[in-house]
């Protein structure tokens, strides 16, 4: 899953208004942080296979350091650690940075282990099942969660269409048609891998990054228009 995490974020943070966007909006994607950067290092692995849909074009070999049930557990306690001078911000840090394994569940090729190098992995497979339409569900979650954030946020004259057009590039983007994964996947290795990690950390960084700036600045103005 990928816009569908910002997606959760986004509702999260509407529905606790008076927690900071940070905490919220990159706690999302913080599992896909650290696998980008774990696949760079070596201690995930990802595999190019251009028939690995819809939008992947690489099986996920072994990210059990940052998607096995241990391992998400162990690194959203240390997310919302980093918050504990408010032990209502780092509540809601955990509990958007464990958001990003249960929504990874439905979609996941049963490549997310109990904790590192265990037998039972999880994950129904929707990716596999589904392909392109399992993108398709993806971006109707999607919506749903923002057109509840885009209400809840409403009421307190707080307007989301700025992040909420985001949301939709990166929804387009990361299609089974534009998805940059498709040209990284040809390339040799060890540039495809190493660069799919750079692209996962990054795109989990810098969008969560600019959304978190743009929820800001619409509570600021909706703030000074009250």
């Amino acid at each position: 899953m990928y816009v569908g995490h910002f997606a959760i974020g986004m509702a999260l943070k509407a529905r606790y208004p008076k927690v900071p966007a940070l905490p919220i909006m990159l706690g999302a994607g913080f599992l896909d942080i650290l696998d980008g950067t774990f696949i760079v290092l070596g201690w995930d692995r990802v595999t190019p296979n251009p028939l690995a849909g819809p939008y992947l074009f690489f099986d996920l070999t072994f990210i059990d350091w940052d998607h096995s049930l241990l391992a998400a557990l162990f690194w959203s306690a240390i997310w919302g650690a980093l918050f504990l001078r408010d032990r209502r911000v780092a509540t809601l840090a955990f509990v958007a940075a464990l958001s990003h394994f249960l929504a990874d569940l439905p979609v996941h090729n049963n490549d997310m282990a109990l904790y590192p190098h265990a037998e039972t992995h999880w994950g129904y497979g929707l990716w596999g099942k589904l392909g392109t339409a399992s993108w398709v569900l993806e971006g109707v979650f999607a919506a749903a969660l923002v057109a509840y954030a885009w209400v809840t946020s409403a009421r307190r004259g707080v307007s989301l269409l700025w992040p909420s057009m985001v949301l939709v590039v990166l929804f387009l983007n990361l299609s089974p048609w534009l998805s940059p994964m498709k040209h990284v996947a040809g390339l040799n290795e060890p540039l495809a891998h190493l660069l799919h990690g750079i692209l996962v950390t990054l795109g989990f960084l810098v969008p969560g990054t600019l959304l978190t700036w743009l929820i800001n600045k619409a509570e600021s103005k909706a703030t000074r228009c009250g």
